[in-house]
């Protein structure tokens, strides 16, 4: 187990590396900076961006800002999904009034929504928020209900014959089942609400990870654009690492 492990590591590295080589080499051939930096310079950047202020803050405060706006959207995208996905697999009525509507809105791009959240929420965070929770929201939703309209039905049918109540029912049986379904959602919606973080930054920011590349983009800063891409990429795969995690920790019965 532990060798398979390493082998892993060792393949996961090999590729970073390869993809790190190849980049530098294509770059090297392009011989424009302002077209295709060296990845060299990519990363040498990335690093002093943690010791050199990019605007009032080092890289690190910049990540801090922008986690916690995905962490606020998260959480409220997740007791939000968690509600609704349960609530329309698990009632009719409930699927019947607002799966509809779901589907309406599930398709619109949280960019899209931008100028909205502006009129509604104003240039604070609370916009940033709402643009953020849109990200996450709808995979937890679908999820949710899916895990929830898939329990075994023979499973819901026994308990009742064995004098469950309608509660005894949900929290004992349908919850339960669904979790799994709920965690695989909050891994894509993590990752997907911090892609977000970039766009809800648009919104008269100052700070962040996103901020960053929309100032490079302003400035005309390919290399500053490319270390925000950088950053971003590598907390989105920490975020998934973390999110499987947890899941592994407190679903080791359901391996099981």
């Amino acid at each position: 187990m532990k060798s398979e492990k390493k082998k892993n590591i060792i393949a996961t590295l090999l590729t970073i590396a390869g993809f790190l080589l190849v980049w530098q080499l294509v770059s090297m051939a392009v011989d424009n900076a302002a077209f295709l930096p060296k990845a060299s310079v990519i990363v040498l950047e990335f690093f002093k961006t943690f010791v050199n202020p990019v605007g009032k803050y080092t890289m690190t405060m910049h990540i801090l800002i922008s986690l916690y706006r995905v962490g606020v959207a998260f959480i409220l995208a997740t007791l939000v999904g968690i509600m609704m996905g349960v609530g329309m697999g698990y009632s009719k009525l409930v699927e019947a009034i607002l799966y509809p509507l779901f589907e309406i809105i599930r398709p619109i791009p949280p960019l899209a929504w931008i100028p909205m959240s502006i009129l509604w929420f104003g240039l604070g965070d609370a916009s940033k928020f709402f643009i953020i929770f849109l990200g996450s929201f709808s995979f937890i939703t679908l999820n949710t209900y899916d895990g929830t309209k898939n329990v075994d039905r023979e499973l819901i049918g026994a308990a009742r014959m064995l004098g469950a109540s309608e509660r005894q029912v949900f929290f004992k049986v349908v919850l339960p089942s669904s979790v799994p379904y709920i965690f695989a959602g909050l891994q894509i919606a993590v990752t997907a609400g911090w892609s977000s973080v970039v766009g809800a930054e648009m919104v008269r920011s100052d700070e962040g990870v996103g901020w960053l590349i929309v100032m490079g983009m302003n400035k005309g800063n390919t290399i500053q654009i490319m270390v925000g891409m950088l950053a971003i990429g590598i907390i989105g795969f920490l975020l998934a690492q973390l999110t499987t995690l947890v899941e592994r920790r407190l679903l080791a019965w359901n391996d099981q």
